[in-house]
């Protein structure tokens, strides 16, 4: 697959590592886990919305826009990369941010939101759960135009088929690390959420003929509400490229069940996964996504989905920031 036909931005330097986790599969006494570290992609302190801005902003950058206007929540990933490539390019930046769980919005709120102001983002606008997010961005955009600027909207998570690209690029690195290396692996787990980063990699796999199956923990929804966002991602990212692929309904596979009571809200999986990570390899997770996912990957190994030689990766999608909003839950 062909990606150099559309415009790109590079904000990191080679691959992100490809990691054997010793200890870690060791104390889960499951099977042989592996760690894709996009949490150590470039843009500020890394994540994978990364990957995704590069086409993005570059797309941006090609129409004359000044200004990038995004959402999400309170503590969200995606608004702080996307405000650190905004810096980077000397855009200015905007946010719309749902307050899914009332009075979880505080101005003086620590983790991402610190970075928010450190960085400078221009204005934030606090909506209530439940909001039409297209539609409040682009309010702001008329905002921006009335000013005599150009706002370029990036959807939640960065997820359009454009965004999807750079999940397929991922593809293509970790095809190619996995050959270097000389891995076979047996599954892929990542998180599902905004589906830009799961649908992107499925359609990367696709187009690659990676034939390894993905499993999505879901982090906001369950698999009846989560599989067709992710198919319908897939099959966006697969139409853009031009690979005239029909995505099979099948190779969509999501995973129910660890991400409650709420999104972004705590669970005592998510708190053990976490802390095993870090006391066990010194990797940092994420409450509100990656530590959610890897309770999917500690659940699933212990319910013996996974055979003690098979391999096992797990993408990590960043979100380190986060941490020091949840100190008191974490550390319980």
């Amino acid at each position: 697959m062909d990606l150099a036909r559309f415009p790109r931005r590079r904000y990191s330097h080679g691959p992100t590592p490809l990691e054997f986790l010793p200890n870690f599969s060791q104390v889960l006494n499951g099977p042989r886990v592996w760690i894709k570290r996009d949490d150590l992609l470039g843009l500020s302190p890394g994540g994978n919305k990364t990957r995704k801005l590069e086409f993005l902003v570059a797309d941006a950058l090609a129409q004359g826009c000044d200004t990038l206007i995004t959402c999400g929540a309170p503590q969200s990933n995606h608004c702080r990369i996307t405000l650190s490539a905004a810096v980077k390019e000397g855009l200015r930046c905007r946010f719309v941010i749902e307050e899914r769980i009332p009075g979880s919005y505080r101005d003086d709120a620590s983790g991402n939101h610190f970075l928010f102001r450190l960085f400078g983002v221009e204005a934030i606008t606090v909506v209530p759960a439940g909001t039409n997010m297209a539609a409040a961005m682009q309010q702001v955009a008329d905002e921006v135009a009335r000013a005599g600027r150009k706002g370029y909207v990036i959807p939640g998570g960065g997820s359009n088929a454009l965004g999807g690209l750079g999940y397929v690029a991922c593809a293509q690195e970790l095809q190619q690390q996995c050959f270097d290396q000389g891995v076979r692996l047996d599954h892929v787990v990542v998180g599902s959420g905004s589906s830009g980063t799961h649908g992107g990699l499925l359609a990367g796999f696709l187009g690659n003929r990676f034939d390894v199956p993905i499993l999505g923990v879901g982090v906001s929804r369950d698999p009846q509400d989560q599989a067709p966002l992710v198919h319908k991602e897939a099959q966006a990212v697969c139409d853009l490229l031009g690979l005239g692929i029909a995505v099979p309904l099948d190779a969509v596979t999501c995973i129910g069940g660890y991400w409650q009571p709420k999104y972004s809200v705590p669970n005592a999986r998510m708190v053990e996964a976490v802390q095993l990570l870090a006391r066990t390899e010194a990797i940092l997770l994420d409450p509100v996504y990656t530590g959610k996912v890897m309770a999917g990957l500690i659940g699933m190994s212990r319910e013996g989905r996974f055979r003690s030689d098979e391999n096992v990766l797990f993408v990590h999608t960043g979100g380190a920031p986060a941490l020091h909003a949840y100190e008191r839950e974490l550390l319980a």
